[in-house]
């Protein structure tokens, strides 16, 4: 028996474990297999396939029973996810509902989720930025969180490296605040978005209008043939999961990559219980599993495990991985696990409308939503009476309208036959968030889920600081509007529960010092080397960008570290 045992410990042993298929985790799979090391995705989820299983994907909005919208019922039953722009017809079968993994609101938070291979890959909006070391030397200078361990010398390589392969269209904008990278072509403004462009950066010298640069291939260059992506069409239904690839996916991009090198063996339905830690040896040996479906107990060994289970999940987890060594999670020797998680602030938008240009309209999809405003408060110097800054996004439409006060055959003809209106123009926040240890996510000592796993208490907040930044990009957009020529300004001030940005980050933070911090610059817990963590959870600060481009060039970064440890014999 004690062979056979034995032989079960062979059949479960893999070089390197990652935890998660999501945009972190797929680039941990990619770079371990294709470094050539036997590597073991776990995915909580069920299995979804490229193309095989986006069951909408082609669908008209006839062929559903609802035209897109969600039953009354359905809402009911999910207040949370609800609140998602995708939760639709088309989309909903790749969100967690409410009922399906519980958690403890301390304080209202919406935790929108993605269990299935791919995770939320398949539902992001795709807007890429890099940070800058505006953005990596912020806590340093203005003291609002532990100084990060790198700077952005220290990633460039690594964003240059992700870019080429998953494919980001952009203009090289030539910002300090927002380094230019590998793009392929950018999708261009619409007149009104380019007329606001000309308008703000003649006004306002400092302040810019760009194209949003986002993980589409508007150009297939012989890497995206290779993987067996192609353009873009343009259709903008990406949360249905995209036949072509044409934007960026774990399931259309590195998930296949690395299974072509015969390396990945990829395990959906299992949720993961915690990471086992060997007292005697001082390292990580492995992770306990429940079995989705089964509830069966299952234990596996690596010699390097990479958390990516998206940021709460993963604070989750190393909460749940317990022992004498760790008895509050593991690597927690700073007892900061969990705390200082942060968000970026998406509460505040403005809107009006545009009378000019009436000899124009558009035509097609923009995949990458229009414009993109750069952070400008607090760049160069303290000018604000809060913290930080914000980014905006800008779009503008041409409206129609049909006259519905006729019957019969005139009403047919003018429903078929709408007229044009004026230009509706809108804006939205995307404000950083101050990391506090006050905003934390921590176990329940007393309820657990259907896998024995305890709930999660989540108690995250906005403060002030957040409510001057509302107000100042509130005040500052309705300049600018009016300074363009808008007209009808209305403000939507509607402070929605965190969450619902999707940018939760912390938790599980990287920094110079072991008793302030988790992590290391390579992403390595302090205390148990050979456990890395790439995705939000790793974040000391939150940026004003959006944050999946540096999760992936943090992943590649990484994996390029620990097997260069592991050839040292440090593993």
């Amino acid at each position: 028996m004690a062979y056979l045992n034995i032989d079960s410990q062979k059949d479960r042993t893999y070089d390197a474990i990652v935890i998660g298929s999501g945009i972190s985790g797929g680039w941990s799979a990619k770079e371990l297999c294709e470094k050539g090391l036997k590597t073991l995705v776990l995915e909580r989820g069920r299995d979804v396939k490229h193309i095989k299983d986006y069951p909408t994907t082609n669908m008209y909005p006839w062929e559903f029973e609802h035209r897109n919208e969600m039953p009354y019922q359905v809402k009911q039953d999910n207040p949370i996810v609800s609140k998602c722009y995708a939760f639709h017809e088309d989309a909903a079968h790749f969100f967690v509902k409410d009922n399906e993994h519980p958690y403890i609101q301390e304080k209202p938070f919406d935790w929108i989720r993605g269990y299935q291979v791919g995770g939320k890959s398949l539902l992001w909006a795709r807007q890429t930025q890099r940070w800058s070391d505006f953005d990596f030397e912020g806590p340093a200078r203005d003291g609002f969180a532990v100084d990060w361990p790198i700077r952005y010398a220290d990633l460039k390589p690594w964003y240059d490296h992700v870019e080429r392969f998953a494919g980001i269209a952009g203009d090289k904008d030539g910002l300090p605040e927002l380094p230019d990278g590998e793009f392929l072509p950018a999708y261009p403004l619409n007149v009104v978005e380019k007329y606001f462009k000309q308008s703000v950066e003649n006004k306002y010298p400092t302040r810019k209008v760009i194209s949003a640069r986002c993980a589409h291939i508007s150009k297939p260059q012989p890497i995206h043939i290779q993987q067996g992506r192609t353009q873009c069409q343009n259709r903008t239904l990406c949360q249905r999961g995209c036949p072509f690839g044409g934007y960026f996916s774990s399931n259309a991009s590195t998930l296949p990559w690395a299974a072509k090198t015969g390396n990945l063996t990829l395990r959906p339905n299992s949720v993961v219980h915690s990471i086992l830690y060997d007292e005697q040896k001082g390292k990580a040996v492995g992770v306990k599993v429940i079995d989705r479906n089964t509830k069966e107990e299952i234990d596996f060994y690596a010699k390097i495990i990479f958390v990516n289970a998206a940021a709460i999940n993963t604070n989750l987890i190393l909460l749940n991985s317990t022992s004498t060594r760790f008895p509050n999670g593991l690597g927690n020797d700073s007892e900061t696990l969990g705390k200082y998680v942060a968000f970026h602030n998406y509460s505040a938008r403005i809107y009006a409308e545009y009378e000019g240009l009436l000899d124009y309209t558009v035509e097609g999809r923009n995949p990458a939503g229009g414009a993109y405003i750069p952070r400008f408060r607090n760049l160069y110097k303290q000018e604000t009476n809060y913290l930080r800054g914000y980014a905006a996004g800008f779009g503008a439409y041409r409206s129609s309208y049909a006259d519905t006060s006729g019957l019969g055959e005139d009403l047919k003809k003018s429903l078929l036959n709408p007229k044009l209106g004026s230009w509706g123009v809108g804006s939205h926040m995307m404000g950083e968030t101050i990391p506090k240890a006050s905003n934390y996510v921590a176990l329940d000592k007393d309820k657990k889920d259907e896998w024995g796993i305890p709930l999660l208490k989540i108690s995250i907040d906005y403060d002030q600081n957040d409510e001057k930044m509302k107000k100042d990009y509130l005040d500052t957009l309705e300049e600018m509007f009016t300074e363009a020529g808008f007209t009808n300004i209305r403000r939507d001030d509607n402070w929605q529960a965190p969450g619902l940005d999707i940018h939760e980050m912390g938790g599980v933070r990287m920094g110079l010092d072991p008793k302030t911090s988790m992590l290391n610059k390579w992403n390595q817990l302090h205390a148990v080397p050979n456990v890395f963590v790439t995705d939000g959870a790793a974040m000391t600060s939150t940026s004003t960008q959006n944050p999946s481009l540096t999760y992936m060039a943090f992943s590649a970064r990484s994996v390029d570290y620990a097997i260069k440890e592991m050839k040292k014999g440090s593993f």
